[in-house]
């Protein structure tokens, strides 16, 4: 797959501290978020999920 390119979560605020949500896109149909706490870790999802879930959590379902 090669290295990724992260892009941390605007709502991160300035630097590089560790409380981000960081997000690469390597391919259309992939996402792939961490934790900049635990980078080695990150999760991989699509498009669709991934605005389910922030449409859920906006809404006050979960």
């Amino acid at each position: 797959m090669g290295t990724l390119n992260w892009q941390k979560s605007s709502f991160s605020g300035e630097g590089d501290g560790n409380n981000c949500l960081e997000l690469a896109s390597p391919a259309p149909a992939a996402l792939h978020l961490r934790e900049s706490d635990t980078p080695t870790t990150s999760l991989i999802t699509s498009a669709s999920p991934l605005g389910d879930l922030l449409r859920a959590i906006r809404e006050g379902v979960l």
